[in-house]
C-alpha cells in the first residue's frame, strides 16, 4: 500500500512515500538555520516555510522515487501536536492530494508516529512500553499493538527536550542546543552529585524536570565563565574546556538517570519485557547508554531508532498511516489540527 506521508508540526518540512514497510524515498527541508538567530522557532516563519517548501518537495519526491502521483493509496498527514500554523498547511496539502488522487486521508497522531519509527528498521513486538522523549514531550506509554496506545505518564511541566534547549540558551549555546550539549559531555566524565534527579520521591509515572532546569540556571549564574561569549566560534572541531565540559555531562546524566529510573518503575509495575525509546532526545549518547544499561540489567528487549528516525520526519508519518489504513481507518476532509497541549482524539472512520 504506497503511503505518502506529510510532516510540518514544527520547523521541518518533509515528504517520504512507504509502500509495505520500506521507505522508498524522503525529502526534507530544515529550517534551523533561519530559527537559529531567533534562538528558537518563529511560528509563523516556520508556517510560511512550509507553505514555500511544499509543493517543491513534492515534485522532487516524485522525481526521486520515479512513482506516479496516481498510484498513491494513502495521504498520511501529522495532524498534531505540533505548532497549529505549520499543521495547518500540511493538513491543506494532504486534503487538496487526497481529494485531488481520490487517495484515503490518514491523519496521524505526531508522537505515537515516534514510537512506530523503528518499525521501519526491525521488527517491533508487542506489549510494549514507550518512552517518548522529544523537544515537547516526556511521555511514557503502554503499547498493545501497533494502534492501541495508553499513555501512563507525562511529563508535568518542562519537556526533557525544553530542558535541554532552555540550558542551552543560559550558556549561550547556538540553537538547537541539546545536539552541543551532548556533544560537550562526551569531552568529561559526569559528576553524579551536581545535579539532583527530579520528581523521584512518588509512586507515579509522571516527570518534572523544571526543578532541574533551575538548578542548572542557578549553578550557570554561580558560575558565569561557563557562559560562552560568542557561540559563532563553535566550529566542527571546536572543544570545550574542561569546566563545561563536565557540566554538560553531568547535567545530561541527571536528565537520563532520570528517565530511566522512571522506566525501571514501569517495567516492575507492568512487567513488560519490550522497551521503545523514540524522540528527538533519543539521539542524546548518554540517553541511550543508560537505557542500554538498563535493558542488560533487567534482560529487556530494548528497540531504539536510527539516528535520522529520532528527529522528525515524513517516514515514520507515512509508515503510521499506513498501518492505520490497513486496519481500514481513515479521516474524512472535515480532519482538524491539534496543536500542543490539547488532546488528540480517536476519530477514525471505519471502511
Amino acid at each position: 500500500m504506497l503511503s505518502l506521508g506529510i510532516e510540518t508540526s514544527c520547523d521541518e518540512t518533509a515528504l517520504a512515500l512507504v509502500d509495505e514497510g520500506q521507505v522508498l524515498g524522503e525529502v526534507l527541508f530544515s529550517q534551523v538555520n533561519k530559527h537559529s538567530i531567533f534562538g528558537g522557532v518563529v511560528p509563523e516563519m516556520a508556517s510560511r516555510e512550509h507553505l514555500n517548501k511544499l509543493a517543491p518537495l513534492w515534485e522532487k519526491l516524485l522525481r526521486q522515487t520515479g512513482r506516479r502521483p496516481e498510484e498513491i493509496q494513502v495521504v498520511a498527514v501529522a495532524r498534531g501536536p505540533g505548532l497549529l500554523g505549520c499543521l495547518l498547511v500540511g493538513l491543506g496539502f494532504a486534503k487538496g492530494l487526497s481529494l485531488g488522487l481520490g487517495s484515503l486521508l490518514v491523519g496521524v497522531n505526531h508522537l505515537h508516529a515516534h514510537l512506530l519509527a523503528p518499525g521501519l528498521e526491525q521488527k517491533l513486538e508487542f506489549p510494549a512500553l514507550g518512552l517518548l522523549v522529544s523537544g515537547g514531550h516526556t511521555n511514557i506509554y503502554r503499547i498493545d499493538s501497533s494502534v492501541d496506545f495508553k499513555l501512563l505518564g507525562r511529563t508535568l511541566d518542562d519537556a526533557a527536550g525544553e530542558a535541554f534547549d532552555k540550558t542551552a540558551r543560559a550558556l549561550n549555546l547556538p540553537y538547537p542546543g541539546g545536539v552541543y550539549i551532548d556533544r560537550f559531555s562526551s569531552y568529561a566524565s559526569p559528576d553524579p552529585d551536581m545535579f539532583p534527579r527530579p520528581y523521584l520521591d512518588n509512586k507515579n509515572l509522571d516527570f518534572s524536570f523544571s526543578g532541574l532546569k533551575t538548578a542548572m540556571v542557578n549553578h550557570i549564574r554561580a558560575h558565569p565563565e561557563l557562559v560562552l561569549e560568542n557561540p559563532l566560534e563553535i566550529t566542527a572541531d571546536y572543544r570545550p574546556d574542561a569546566q563545561l565540559a563536565r557540566v554538560c555531562s553531568s547535567f545530561s546524566l541527571a536528565v537520563a538517570d532520570t528517565l530511566v529510573i522512571k522506566l525501571r518503575r514501569a517495567v516492575r509495575q507492568l512487567g513488560i519485557q519490550n522497551i521503545i525509546l523514540a524522540g528527538g532526545v533519543a539521539a542524546n549518547s548518554m540517553l541511550r547508554d543508560r537505557i542500554s544499561c538498563l535493558a542488560r540489567d533487567m534482560n529487556l528487549r530494548l528497540i531504539m531508532p536510527g539516528m535520522s528516525l529520532c528527529t522528525d520526519n515524513a517516514s515514520m508519518i507515512a509508515y503510521s498511516g499506513e498501518i492505520l489504513a490497513g486496519q481500514g481507518l481513515h479521516h474524512s476532509l472535515e480532519l482538524e489540527a491539534v496543536p500542543r497541549g490539547q488532546k488528540i482524539p480517536w476519530d477514525y472512520l471505519s471502511n
